[in-house]
């Protein structure tokens, strides 16, 4: 027997849970980009395809969401916002203060797949592995592009967000993380100098400009407690090249934490691994699979 995911209204009491259309926009309104396999096993895993092909193709009659064929995939879709569904979605409580993220056409479409899909594809991993272990991590816990402001004017842009809720026999564990998602299309000096921004975000505190040192107040602490209680987590994701290569990579990013005496005080003080996407599709988000960027044997990301 599969069970269902909505509710049917009795008395005239509206239903709790969003109608899979509903379900649907708000995705791709988060993840800006998701595939039908993707949305499939977001939103109705364990249930037929076809459950999801009805809606998606009464959305896009509609205008508000259109798709793009991936090469060399057996014709499958990409499916994105229209402007009109930006526009229908940028209300949704779920995504409020979300930027709107439109895609105009096809073509524009087809140069964003393969980043976004992969790091849609890393979420997946683990919405898989906490359905298996009964943790908390459903498809709006992870937030694709996340910007923080930086010293100089400048910002960071996380890859993801993820939040994480660990359900132990008499406790929940909130955990957070910014996700780096690296496909080897940078060079890895590049991919390992993120670690340095990552390490000036935890150090920045704005200083108030316009009136005398000597009378602003104290300082507020770093800025990022605007959005978290502690720092999150940092985790890179793999793939895209060789065992050897991205092992490589990683010895890299243990090199920057070893010799950077910031990003050295950060991994002093907030968690950082590394670890292949395959390995973890293929033995769990929570399998030890992740290498400590300070040192260590492989473990789970939530020991690292």
């Amino acid at each position: 027997m599969t069970a269902t995911f909505e509710t049917v209204p009795t008395a005239g009491k509206p239903s709790p849970v969003e109608p899979l259309p509903h379900q649907i926009l708000a995705v791709l309104g988060q993840h800006r980009m998701a595939t039908t396999n993707q949305l499939h096993e977001l939103l109705r895993p364990g249930v037929a395809h076809q459950t999801l092909s009805a809606p998606l193709n009464k959305l896009r009659r509609d205008g508000l969401v259109d798709y793009t064929v991936l090469p060399r995939s057996n014709r499958s879709r990409a499916w994105y916002l229209t402007s009109d569904g930006a526009r229908l979605t940028r209300d949704f409580p779920a995504l409020r203060g979300r930027p709107p993220y439109p895609i105009s056409s096809a073509t524009a479409a087809s140069l964003k797949t393969p980043h976004t899909l992969t790091v849609l594809r890393s979420h997946l991993a683990f919405v898989a592995d906490a359905r298996r272990r009964g943790d908390e991590h459903g498809p709006l816990d992870w937030t694709p592009e996340v910007a923080h402001p930086l010293s100089d004017g400048e910002r960071i842009i996380a890859d993801a967000v993820m939040h994480y809720t660990l359900i132990g026999d008499d406790e929940r564990t909130k955990l957070r993380a910014f996700v780096e998602v690296d496909r080897t299309t940078m060079g890895s000096e590049r991919l390992a100098s993120k670690l340095i921004e990552y390490a000036r975000l935890w150090s920045y505190e704005p200083q108030l400009i316009g009136r005398p040192r000597s009378r602003q107040p104290a300082a507020t602490g770093p800025v990022w407690l605007r959005w978290y209680p502690v720092f999150p987590r940092v985790l890179f994701v793999l793939t895209g090249a060789s065992r050897y290569v991205l092992g490589n990579r990683i010895n890299d990013l243990k090199a920057m934490v070893a010799e950077h005496p910031l990003v050295g005080a950060l991994a002093r003080q907030v968690p950082m691994g590394a670890a292949v996407l395959e390995d973890l599709e293929e033995r769990g988000a929570t399998g030890d699979v992740w290498v400590p960027l300070a040192g260590g044997e492989p473990r789970p990301w939530t020991e690292v």
